[in-house]
């Protein structure tokens, strides 16, 4: 196999990792700021960054969706029928999941009436009617769907790590570094 893939773009490698980092930040207060006898200012911090953070990557990835229809990325290389279908299905499965958490967190948080700071400023209405099962059911959807992209993550940097490290077959270089040479 050749070593020569085509690259994504510039724009396209800056999208991924903004995404990824945020992501990752955001997985690590979700998962700290429901832990028992953290202290509340600690929690309150964590509570107001994961909220508003995830309005940010909602609009992140519109913006990265937007970008891909117009800018459809660079084809796989040859490999494994079962391997393409695993990264094609990882791939999609990572932009749903991107976009349901946020989704299922305002959901949740506006069902139960509570603040997301920034667009508070803003003065924007409350589009979400007040109702416990309503938030009750976003929640157990925002809580499932970060175990699901948890996983999926774990997938996607092993297959990159496998790529890179193991094979060297040129892939990992498609999207780093995030700055096109």
């Amino acid at each position: 196999m050749s070593t020569e893939l085509t690259g994504f773009t510039t724009t396209a490698r800056l999208f991924h990792w903004l995404v990824a980092c945020l992501v990752l930040l955001m997985i690590a207060a979700g998962l700290t700021m429901v832990q028992q006898g953290l202290p509340r200012p600690v929690q309150n911090s964590l509570y107001v960054f994961h909220k508003n953070t995830g309005v940010i990557i909602l609009f992140i990835m519109l913006a990265r969706l937007i970008y891909r229809l117009r800018n459809p990325y660079p084809p796989l290389p040859e490999m494994p029928a079962l391997q393409r279908l695993a990264a094609e299905a990882n791939h999609i499965a990572l932009y749903v999941l991107i976009f349901m958490m946020p989704l299922s967190g305002y959901i949740r948080v506006r069902a139960g009436r509570y603040p997301i700071e920034w667009i508070d400023k803003l003065g924007l209405p409350i589009l979400i009617p007040k109702s416990k099962p309503l938030e009750e059911v976003a929640q157990a959807i925002h809580y499932y769907c970060a175990m699901i992209l948890i996983a999926a993550i774990l997938m996607h940097i092993g297959a990159a790590l496998y790529h890179g490290i193991w094979r060297r077959d040129g892939l990992l270089g498609r999207v780093w570094p995030p700055v096109q040479r």
